[in-house]
């Protein structure tokens, strides 16, 4: 079974915002058409995107329903072939490593000045932390393939 084909319709194309989303599920969907998927992800890909084709809305909320459809498509390759977009581990991790890691350096930093103030200081340290530990684990998947990219390359 194969993936139908996204239609191409003048609402989609007539915002910036939902645009850009119509070009990443476009990229998504050429990028998954070179990967082996099974029957029931194809089946669960096909009927959102049989939604997205019968979708009659225009403007913000057109974008939002592209939005949220690529979204739900992204989610399901993560849970189930552990398919991630370029970047998705770092983007991620940042923000862990800002509340993980930032919030505390910051707190000890403070106490440790005899003034809260200084609680920033701590967020740029977890946002390098989380931008390591994530951009590692997005190289881990480059390396075994399990990276799709969607980013503009036009």
């Amino acid at each position: 079974m194969n993936l139908i084909e996204l239609k191409e319709n003048e609402q989609f194309l007539a915002e910036k915002g939902s645009k850009e989303q119509f070009l990443k599920l476009r990229r998504l969907l050429n990028e998954l058409k070179n990967r082996y998927l099974p029957e029931s992800i194809v089946t669960s890909i096909n009927g959102k995107l049989e939604e997205i084709n019968a979708t009659s809305l225009t403007g913000k909320p057109l974008q939002k329903f592209l939005t949220a459809k690529l979204t739900d498509i992204l989610k399901q390759l993560e849970k189930e072939l552990k398919l991630v977009p370029k970047d998705h581990f770092r983007t991620q991790w940042m923000v862990v490593g800002m509340s993980a890691f930032g919030l505390p350096f910051g707190v000890a930093f403070g106490l440790s000045l005899g003034n809260l103030a200084y609680l920033g200081l701590g967020l740029p340290f977890g946002m390098a932390i989380g931008i390591a530990l994530g951009t590692s684990m997005d190289e881990k998947a480059k390396k075994e393939g399990r990276q799709l990219n969607l980013t503009s390359e036009e």
